[in-house]
């Protein structure tokens, strides 16, 4: 298990919401609806009386939280050498390109295209001008 919580691989604890903050009661009822059992489609409906975006980016940071578990416990199987190449099957080859050192779409093995995907993911969930994490700031930001 050491290997899926080294800080250098693409496992990254999760961020977590600030108790007594407005996002942090909604994180609880988002994960009450969801493990009651109930159909998906009310599970994620907005709850009366909130902001759409404070409800929307509770569940962005919930599924970065959750993918980056799952991701964590396959990464010591995926090398470079094992997945040389990021695809999504036979037809499907991903390929990063982030306009500073990434230019141009570029090949890269597996491992290397996660850890690229799970920091640039990392900056904006943490970006207070696209995720806000003060109350009522999101409507701020997206008018």
């Amino acid at each position: 298990l050491k290997q899926v919580f080294n800080k250098d691989k693409t496992f990254r604890p999760k961020r977590k919401f600030e108790p007594g903050t407005q996002r942090f009661e909604l994180h609880k009822r988002a994960q009450a609806s969801l493990n009651s059992g109930v159909d998906l489609k009310a599970a994620v409906q907005l709850p009366s009386g909130e902001d759409q975006n404070d409800w929307v980016a509770v569940h962005v940071v919930d599924f970065f939280n959750r993918i980056n578990l799952i991701y964590g416990t396959i990464c010591e199987f995926c090398t470079e050498r094992t997945c040389p190449v990021m695809s999504g099957g036979p037809k499907y080859e991903y390929r990063w390109q982030d306009d500073i050192k990434y230019k141009k779409p570029t090949a890269l093995p597996a491992p290397q295209y996660m850890n690229l995907l799970m920091d640039w993911i990392e900056v904006q969930i943490n970006n207070e001008d696209i995720f806000p994490t003060r109350v009522g700031k999101c409507r701020e930001v997206l008018k």
